[in-house]
């Protein structure tokens, strides 16, 4: 089965979130389980860096706004994955994020940017523009790809397969009506049963109404955005396609996230010797002006720095919990950038608290990995998770998730309870409203379990035991791929 993979992230090339960890992971495992899989990209300078073997593989000419756009064709290099490029320098060839300015403003030509590599995946996926390679399967990924669905529906001798994802149902890629010509589309998508959404264009809305089959990135996150409360305003788009629409857990990639030769951490251990994640412990300490204490319970958050990660609950529960008679020196540290109200509360704690709580607003994937090997536990309490990769990391350094129970945190965490312990299947501990007297007592928990070092070792150890590989998600996409070309749209 040939697929074609449309995104606009790729790690370790150019990462905001987990989208680009997915990109960087899936298409190996796709390609080990017997899929003849390439990737179509934009040019982004770090995109075009990464490149090699890179060929032309045809000249588009003016579009969308840039007066030249060239398509070409190499591998990646940190895995050898065929990849095109969509090199536009007019669009691509500039500083900042994918989407956003250094100033944090939204590129305000992100319309045709985007457009651009929708309709170029389209075009590919249709056999127009590499005769030597056509793909079964188009997967297109987040709102950013979505386009290329409505492009190929548009086609009416299209028979290309159509998967969309959903990372995050709140980014929808929405621009004003008026910009709609720009796409080159017929203005019967123009309206509330095309690509209209509430007066705006909107490019998720392409993704799910266009495709072939819709996916998110979890079972329980699939099944929440068919609801009022997660559906972002598209839900009753999303119950209207039924049973087309599913959720296939992300998966983890074991090379990269791996305690026992992880080269970024400052010693390797597993499960079974544990005395590694000691010293990692240690040395995070340091690193992060913590006072160097054993037995301090190190809870930590590596996230952006938004609402909907629910950090203001972490806040606002913090003052009890450091200050608590029992809690025996807890400390917490923060790596993640964001909103600038929370990055500046977070600031200020760490002042008010110091040695007890340090702050790192900055991306920085080596200290992720140093969080996530040293700290004990990992705070995840989120009011909505597509999947959420931060406490599969966790479980896999054997730093015990506490998650709000929603998307793929629910999917992917036992809770601690008596059963659940008894039974040898608990990985961490959740808890139900997205307030602050939920976390401060599912925290509170977290603390009596670490006070008993053989109930603590269990939860390290089964959470280390878990199988979240990414080869088990490559072959339910498989399967996917295979629904949606025998079944088409429906």
């Amino acid at each position: 089965m040939k697929v074609l993979l449309a995104a606009a992230e790729v790690y370790p090339l150019i990462k905001t979130g987990g989208l680009a960890d997915v990109l960087g992971a899936l298409p190996d495992a796709l390609i080990s389980a017997g899929a003849d899989v390439r990737l179509v990209l934009p040019g982004l300078p770090s995109i075009l860096l990464g490149m090699e073997q890179s060929e032309v593989v045809c000249e588009l000419g003016p579009m969308f706004g840039a007066g030249r756009v060239t398509l070409r064709l190499g591998r990646l290099a940190h895995n050898g994955v065929a990849a095109y490029v969509i090199d536009a320098p007019y669009l691509y060839q500039r500083a900042g994020n994918p989407y956003l300015a250094a100033d944090g403003s939204e590129w305000p030509d992100n319309l045709q940017r985007f457009a651009l590599l929708g309709w170029v995946a389209a075009h590919l996926a249709a056999g127009e523009l590499d005769t030597r390679w056509a793909p079964d399967v188009l997967h297109a990924h987040d709102w950013h790809a979505a386009m290329a669905c409505a492009y190929l529906v548009c086609h009416p001798g299209n028979t290309v397969a159509t998967v969309f994802t959903i990372h995050n149902l709140a980014y929808q890629g929405l621009f004003p009506v008026q910009d709609f010509h720009l796409l080159g589309l017929p203005s019967r998508l123009m309206v509330s049963q095309g690509l209209e959404f509430h007066g705006q264009l909107s490019f998720m809305k392409a993704g799910l109404k266009f495709s072939d089959r819709v996916t998110t990135v979890s079972p329980s996150y699939a099944r929440e955005i068919a609801t009022e409360e997660f559906g972002c305003g598209l839900d009753g788009v999303i119950r209207a396609r039924g049973g087309q629409v599913s959720g296939i857990l992300n998966g983890v990639d074991g090379d990269i996230w791996n305690p026992a030769s992880d080269a970024l951490i400052e010693a390797g251990y597993t499960a079974e010797s544990l005395d590694g994640k000691a010293r990692c412990k240690a040395a995070l300490q340091a690193e992060l002006g913590l006072r160097v204490d054993a037995s301090a319970p190190l809870f930590a958050v590596v996230s952006r720095l938004t609402s909907q990660k629910g950090l203001d609950l972490v806040l606002k529960a913090l003052p009890d919990v450091l200050h608590g008679a029992t809690q025996g020196g807890v400390q917490l540290a923060v790596q993640g950038s964001g909103d600038p109200a929370l990055e500046a509360a977070f600031r200020a704690a760490a002042a008010s608290h110091p040695g007890r709580v340090a702050v790192h607003t900055r991306y920085d994937e080596a200290l992720a990995h140093r969080m996530m090997a040293g700290a004990d536990a990992m705070l995840v309490p989120s009011r909505f998770e597509p999947c959420g990769l931060t406490q599969l990391y966790a479980q896999r350094y054997g730093t015990v998730p506490v998650v709000r129970s929603v998307g793929g945190l629910a999917d992917t965490v036992v809770d601690a309870t008596p059963d659940a312990m008894k039974a040898d299947v608990a990985t961490g501990f959740l808890f139900g409203p997205a307030t602050v007297q939920a976390l401060r007592q599912a925290m509170a928990r977290t603390l009596e379990a670490y006070r008993q070092p053989t109930l603590w070792r269990q939860l390290m150890r089964r959470g280390m035991a878990q199988n979240f590989s990414w080869n088990v998600a490559a072959t339910q996409y498989l399967a996917l791929y295979d629904e949606a070309l025998q079944g088409g749209l429906q």
